[in-house]
């Protein structure tokens, strides 16, 4: 029973400190955000104080998933910190109570956190984050949106349902509308004109060319009207209505170019599927999904981290220094993170790898730390 009160009792203290670290480093980050978004928005005379504010607001929650790990590792840090130097985590030792006993509910508390970022907090991340990037295109960048893409034209990628085996229909045209406007709720149709559309085997053999000036995306289909068709043969049949089925919507184009950050964990594994379908690279979503998924584990292994590097007694001396080498670790993951997400996008890791090596790397490097704390 008194290792289960302590537990409870650390694993309270922890998860205090861990939020308070969180909501203080998302501040700090949120306002260095905020100045760079006043600054840009400085030479916009559309762009007002309250969209800044808004902006920089919507981007709060993925911030704050961003910075999960390091809040763990930090505000561990504090706690275990303030209570070996109250002596209470000694005087638990000296009473025969292992560390690995009162670091239990720490760790389900890390675990916990974890789990609420990516089924709650990506989520809202995403859906915000989205539209944030949206009324960032339509008031502080110039020149941006999707028809700004290859001088005005759109090109997209999808699997040709017509042909068996499955082929490939490439198209191309200019939006009659932006799709990343700045309204809240996203287009229910899309249309494009001045269409062609390129249809092509499994073997990438041309099999037809479509020429429309108009194409309207509706439910599972492209309708081009006034469309001339061109065969293999090079010979032109004009067509009043040709209709070319499709898994597109206008969400997953907006989509296809959003940052996979913009994609809640919930929506990736089908939205991956549709462009890998599609002939397009989904090394990017995979990577994403991979990390969001490593999350709780690099949460829990920060905790340790935290434990790890923080509950030298102080009589022994050389607290500071234990302290900044565990926040030297903590960036020195934070770096590894980056590299090998960089190698796993451009194909040199494997996704699974790039995206779980911090995390791997952080909990093997706590257990080492806490085996030498605890058992010499």
């Amino acid at each position: 029973m008194m290792a289960v009160t302590l537990g409870a009792y650390v694993a309270r203290r922890f998860a205090v400190a861990v939020l308070a670290m969180l909501v203080a480093l998302t501040g700090l980050v949120a306002l260095f955000d905020f100045i760079e978004l006043l600054r840009r928005a400085a030479t916009r005379p559309d762009a007002d104080f309250a969209l800044v504010a808004s902006i920089a607001s919507m981007r709060l929650p993925f911030v704050a998933l961003q910075i999960m790990p390091f809040a763990v590792l930090l505000g561990g840090m504090i706690a275990f910190w303030r209570l070996t130097r109250s002596s209470e985590l000694i005087v638990a030792r000296a009473a025969g109570i292992s560390a690995w006993g009162f670091l239990v509910g720490p760790l389900m508390v890390a675990l916990a956190l974890g789990l609420f970022g990516i089924m709650a907090l990506s989520p809202i991340s995403a859906a915000l984050l989205a539209r944030a990037e949206r009324l960032d295109n339509a008031y502080l960048r110039a020149g941006g949106g999707v028809s700004a893409l290859a001088s005005g034209r759109l090109w997209l990628r999808q699997a040709d349902h017509g042909f068996e085996p499955r082929g490939v229909a490439i198209l191309s045209g200019r939006p009659a509308a932006e799709i990343g406007s700045p309204v809240p709720r996203r287009a229910a149709s899309f249309r494009m004109t001045d269409v062609t559309v390129w249809r092509l085997s499994a073997a990438d053999r041309p099999l037809q060319r479509i020429e429309a000036p108009e194409a309207r995306l509706e439910a599972g289909k492209w309708a081009l009207s006034s469309a001339l068709v061109f065969g293999a043969d090079r010979s032109a049949h004009p067509q009043p209505l040709v209709e070319l089925p499709t898994d597109l919507t206008p969400d997953r184009i907006e989509d296809s170019f959003a940052t996979p950050d913009t994609l809640s964990f919930w929506a990736l594994p089908g939205f991956i599927t549709v462009l890998e379908e599609a002939g397009f690279s989904a090394v990017r979503h995979r990577l994403q999904f991979q990390s969001l998924l490593s999350l709780p584990l690099l949460s829990a292994a920060m905790a340790l981290l935290a434990a790890g590097f923080s509950m030298r007694p102080a009589r022994r001396g050389g607290v500071a220094q234990m302290i900044g080498a565990g926040v030297a670790v903590g960036f020195a993951l934070f770096v590894l993170d980056r590299i090998s997400g960089e190698l796993g996008e451009a194909g040199t890791l494997p996704v699974v790898l790039a995206a779980w090596a911090p995390a791997l790397a952080g909990l093997m490097l706590a257990l080492a730390l806490l085996l030498h704390l605890e058992d010499g």
